[in-house]
């Protein structure tokens, strides 16, 4: 029989101190960024204050029983749980109540819970009880496959519930694929892709085509030692590259004969006689082909694919939106999308490069929310403005203040000193755990607490980097701090899991 007399001595408290300064650090902030006069009393549960307080002392209560449970019951029932958090989250589209757009809630009277927050750590808890499983090797292709199953099914079910910021979040598993030894090479390629599609919204499709061309032809030129060709094939791109750009010709004609030119010129570089003897220089065509084509469905897929909203905050991202304002102020055109013509609809997107805006939604929506959010935390200073004393926080200029965008109420009345403490308190804990992932003598816990610290840490570099106009606006908590019940009891349950985990691995056998 195991003793649990001692449970809190067993636990690493270098992880549970951070994680009780984050919760505290979280309420106090609430408390600033929605505070009331009329109730000004921090623990008055009848606003958002009062409720944090509460969701907080239940998340204790939850991190103890946890901590009671024995630690194979998490590695015996990982599956199970996994498959009841995938019925909830199947449940949610068909009796869920809908918020901000998103059906993503379960409505028990007053309380509202929403599953996808607890499907991150049941997620972690399958991927780790499948890759500990024996003859698992991440360089077979079933081994890939399953993995990218287990991920994807509760990605997918939350992206239909139009719930994109929390489908993201998925995305932070390729880290701990990546530790159990998923080759790099994809890691690059996921860079690269976003890489092209930023640059292609930017500068559009033909001039990531041409540079993509040249690349090509500098690369396996001068893989041939062919400095006379690759010098020449350098020099007519960049003859053309010039005509095209410095002259801003807009001929389809033009378009399709530098392309087709180039390409014709990299084909040849990749199939003379002297080099059909390495298949890699043909695998290097079918990239190159594959490369062009996703290029060119960039523009389809933003235009055709996401929605006005998902548009609106990449191009606010991208600072899209100012060009745009400017054009219409230099075309003298009222800024009301009623009030612009046809024709100068089509003058102003053949300009910026075909994308369509929504001028209403680019003033007030997430352009707004940016500019609001950099001008709080800005004006916080070095030292701040005080505990209570924030105008932006104060006066709601940043909607969302106490959950997506509570970073601005820290930077705003804390300043840099603030943000710059809670920026090493959550190093502090990523790298705790971290190094308890590696001294874990079983895979399964070195699984999942790699997962525990990728989650984590996509959810603070995410919302940090959205407040301060880095990242794209999507709507994911800052964890432990954002008010809501349901994220700080799943971010608990996430962490508190891994934790009873390390407390019992010297019961682990080698």
């Amino acid at each position: 029989m195991r003793s649990y007399k001692n449970i809190l001595g067993k636990v690493d408290w270098l992880v549970i101190v951070p994680y009780l300064i984050l919760v505290f650090v979280g309420w106090i902030n609430i408390y600033a960024a929605v505070y009331n006069e009329e109730h000004h009393s921090i623990f008055d549960i009848t606003q958002r204050y009062g409720k944090q307080l509460m969701w907080i002392v239940l998340a204790l209560v939850i991190a103890f029983i946890i901590l009671l449970v024995d630690s194979q019951f998490y590695t015996s029932f990982a599956i199970p749980i996994y498959g009841v958090v995938l019925i909830a989250l199947i449940g949610v589209l068909l009796f869920g109540v809908e918020t901000n757009g998103a059906r993503s809630w379960f409505k028990l009277g007053s309380f509202k819970l929403q599953p996808s927050e607890f499907a991150k750590f049941a997620t972690s808890l399958a991927l780790a009880k499948y890759l500990s499983a024996l003859n698992i090797n991440m360089k077979d292709i079933k081994t890939k496959v399953m993995a990218a199953v287990i991920i994807g099914l509760p990605a997918v079910l939350i992206l239909l519930q139009n719930d994109t910021g929390s489908t993201l979040v998925y995305a932070a598993f390729i880290f701990v694929l990546y530790r159990e030894g998923l080759s790099g090479n994809i890691l690059l390629f996921g860079i690269l892709a976003i890489l092209v599609f930023v640059l292609t919204l930017i500068f559009g499709p033909v001039t990531i085509i041409l540079t993509a061309i040249f690349a090509y032809i500098v690369i396996y030129g001068l893989m041939k030692y062919d400095v006379k060709i690759t010098f020449i094939a350098v020099l007519v791109f960049s003859g053309l590259a010039y005509v095209f750009l410095h002259f801003e010709l807009t001929l389809n004609v033009l378009y399709y004969s530098i392309v087709g030119c180039l390409f014709s010129l990299v084909v040849y570089l990749l199939t003379r006689k002297e080099m059909r003897d390495k298949s890699i220089h043909y695998l290097g065509v079918a990239i190159f082909v594959l490369t062009c084509f996703y290029i060119f469905s960039i523009d389809f897929t933003f235009n055709k694919v996401l929605k006005e909203h998902q548009r609106t905050r990449i191009t606010v991202l991208l600072g899209e939106e100012d060009k745009l304002i400017e054009q219409i102020e230099a075309l003298k055109i009222e800024r009301d999308v009623d009030g612009i013509s046809k024709e100068e609809k089509q003058i102003i997107r053949d300009d910026i490069g075909g994308k369509r805006f929504s001028l209403r939604e680019l003033r007030q929506g997430n352009g707004w929310n940016i500019k609001q959010s950099l001008i709080a935390i800005g004006s916080g200073g070095f030292t701040g403005k005080g505990f209570l004393d924030g105008t932006q926080t104060k006066f709601n200029f940043v909607p969302e203040q106490s959950t997506d965008f509570i970073f601005c109420t820290i930077g705003e009345e804390w300043g840099f000193l603030g943000t710059f403490f809670l920026v090493c308190i959550y190093i502090a804990l990523f790298l705790r755990i971290l190094f308890l992932a590696e001294r874990q003598r079983s895979i399964f816990s070195r699984v999942y607490g790699y997962a525990v610290a990728s989650i984590l840490f996509f959810h603070f570099l995410i919302n940090i980097g959205m407040t301060i106009g880095l990242a794209p606006v999507i709507g994911i908590p800052l964890p432990f701090i954002s008010y809501g019940g349901s994220s700080l009891w799943s971010f608990t349950i996430l962490l508190f899991i891994f934790i009873k985990l390390d407390s019992e691995r010297l019961l682990v056998l080698r």
